[in-house]
């Protein structure tokens, strides 16, 4: 898909991954919105430019996700391209705590409403705006979804993340197959240990041992890595169905 003047849209796009992907897409040439929770930075903001539209949007929640899309498309035309970013971490909670009581429910069930539910609603309702757009080079349009390596290594602790992660990952050749009548594709990234606002919070010496664990290159992912496999996955027409693990060869430990 050619992304001059494509029409997309970014969730999570105020930071992070979702920061990054909507400046490489601006400078493709896209028109972007923005749905986040939280505004970019008002210098961030600034940067961005006039192709840039920021909705307020609970991903999860199908009436606000539908106020930041309609505001998209009357702003930038017709919906061609989602990359999906939006999500929470894990709650780190056992299964059994120490006293071999088992872990709280309500915790699990906020990360699987906000990881898997949340995607499926971006994913759907992403898809019945870009079909309604009439096809460019055989084509309509393309969906890029966020899974994580701890959908194939998840770490102790990590059993509500894991199994909202396992989860994006398995839609994705059942999404794709299913909008292929639509000429929509769908694909994920699995990323590895990216440097993110969440692992900046990490003292330098754990970041660094962080970095060593991973093969080659031996560093944090960084959030362009991130918008540049994002911005490959759309652009080439052939892929289709795949989770792409974007993770330098890292295989997680149990813990």
């Amino acid at each position: 898909m050619r992304l001059e003047s494509v029409s997309a849209l970014v969730t999570g796009g105020s930071s992070g991954l979702g920061l990054a992907t909507v400046r490489r897409l601006l400078a493709a040439g896209a028109s972007v919105c923005i749905a986040d929770l939280n505004p970019p930075s008002d210098a961030d903001l600034a940067g961005l430019g006039e192709r840039v539209l920021f909705g307020k949007t609970d991903i999860a929640d199908p009436e606000s996700l539908t106020r930041t899309l309609d505001a998209a498309e009357s702003a930038h035309g017709p919906l061609r391209a989602a990359v999906h970013c939006a999500g929470r971490g894990g709650d780190r909670v056992r299964i059994l705590d120490r006293d071999g009581e088992p872990g709280a429910l309500d915790t699990f069930t906020e990360v699987v409403r906000v990881n898997l539910i949340g995607t499926y609603n971006v994913l759907r309702l992403a898809a019945a705006r870009i079909a309604r757009s009439e096809p460019v080079d055989g084509e309509r349009g393309a969906i890029v979804l966020t899974a994580s390596v701890a959908a194939f290594d998840g770490q102790i602790g990590q059993t509500s993340y894991t199994a909202s992660k396992a989860g994006v990952h398995g839609m994705t050749l059942v999404a794709a197959r299913d909008l292929a009548s639509r000429q929509i594709r769908v694909n994920t990234i699995a990323p590895g240990v990216f440097d993110t606002p969440m692992l900046a919070r990490l003292r330098p010496d754990i970041r660094e041992a962080l970095e060593k664990t991973v093969p080659h290159p031996s560093r944090l992912g960084a959030p362009d890595d991130y918008a540049h496999m994002a911005l490959s996955l759309l652009e080439n027409p052939y892929v289709n169905g795949e989770t792409i693990r974007l993770d330098g060869s890292i295989r997680m430990a149990p813990r």
